[in-house]
């Protein structure tokens, strides 16, 4: 009973340390929403990888039917041939027997020219799915470029202030940056202290 009860605490913690790292997770991507980007952009290229690794594998397929294919309609030919030499020669106990593996030769070509066909469609579903790809591709890349554009010129903008407000300032301010850094990593220690506090509770 103990054993199932500390089970279900763990798997509590868990769900509750799954869900929290989720929301920080997303909240990390609101606020850096340029990083959601590149995620999706990799997923993109990953994904026109994999097609093109298929419409390949299609292709290979689609030669391997075709060579099947000839092979048969070669040996439909040859056995066509002996169907009417025998006929030609009056051996009518070869003629049915030839008869007979011609159209089980024929049965297997026309089930052959099906699977190729079959092939045929699956390329071009695939080729279809990779342009879309590229196209949703292109669209984020342009999204991304635009988006790290204007961080570029937001930043720079940023410093431009921050030495115009530099220049103006007193030497009174000096040890500006020295507190700044202190408060940061007091507040960062904190932050930490408490996540852990609520991850014990």
């Amino acid at each position: 009973m103990k054993d199932l009860i500390s089970g279900v605490l763990a798997v509590g913690l868990f769900d509750d340390l799954s869900r929290f790292l989720e929301s920080r997770l997303e909240e990390f991507l609101r606020d850096n929403p340029h990083l959601e980007l590149e995620a999706l952009l990799e997923q993109l290229w990953e994904q026109e990888e994999d097609s093109l690794k298929l419409i390949a594998d299609l292709q290979l397929q689609e030669k391997r039917s075709q060579e099947d294919l000839l092979s048969t309609a070669q040996e439909i030919q040859k056995w066509h041939i002996r169907v009417e030499k025998a006929k030609a020669s009056g051996r009518q106990d070869l003629v049915a027997a030839a008869q007979e593996r011609e159209s089980a030769l024929l049965r297997e070509g026309n089930q052959r020219w099906g699977q190729m066909q079959g092939v045929k469609e699956r390329i071009t579903q695939a080729k279809e799915l990779l342009r879309k790809i590229q196209q949703r591709r292109q669209e984020v890349q342009a999204k991304a470029t635009e988006a790290q554009t204007a961080r570029t010129k937001a930043q720079a903008q940023q410093r431009i202030e921050t030495s115009g407000w530099s220049n103006k300032t007193s030497t009174s301010y000096r040890g500006f940056d020295e507190l700044e850094e202190k408060f940061r990593r007091w507040e960062t220690d904190d932050e930490l202290q408490q996540m852990k506090r609520n991850l014990g509770k």
